[in-house]
């Protein structure tokens, strides 16, 4: 085999931030869905565990404030919401490189190399996005277009071509 054979990944243009921007209001919309349907689940969840007398109700009247009321359901209530919220993002990462709104925007996450990211390296991601602020970066880096999050985990998010972008999620 050739090396002339060998198929080199296709380089693209990184992302501005406007870009970038359109994308993130895409995905915190779907986000915020996520989010409310995993709470909708956690919720039903609660209410059974309470139903099964696996959780009493302490004397309190309704669920919610029994969940309120406690640190610990609380907590456990919210952690599966952003749980999920961030299985939506490493998931999408780390499977296409797009998530919905990056597809509609034409973009796509990548480490610099051109290959596609793992899922540690989504993880990774998640806390430096900061919802989306360490995207603000890309404003004073105007040359390299990296992102707070880019810079931290080697990756880089490039505009697609149409024609690359086409194709499944």
């Amino acid at each position: 085999m050739s090396v002339s054979s060998i198929s080199q990944p296709e380089h693209f243009p990184r992302a501005g931030f406007r870009r970038r921007f359109g994308s993130w209001v895409y995905d915190v919309l779907i986000a915020i869905a996520v989010y409310m349907f995993a709470g909708a689940i956690a919720f039903l969840l609660f209410n059974l565990l309470i139903k099964f007398a696996v959780i009493d109700m302490q004397g309190f009247e309704h669920t919610i404030d029994l969940q309120r009321s406690s640190i610990i359901y609380s907590a456990l209530i919210y952690g599966w919401n952003i749980a999920w919220v961030s299985f939506f993002f490493v998931f999408f990462w780390s499977k296409t490189g797009q998530t919905l709104g990056m597809k509609a925007w034409r973009l796509r996450l990548q480490n610099q190399d051109g290959t596609r990211i793992n899922k540690v390296t989504g993880l990774k991601r998640l806390l430096p996005t900061l919802l989306g602020l360490g995207n603000l970066t890309v404003l004073f880096d105007r040359k390299n277009k990296l992102s707070l999050q880019d810079r931290l985990t080697n990756t880089e998010v490039v505009v697609l071509s149409l024609a690359e972008n086409k194709g499944r999620l």
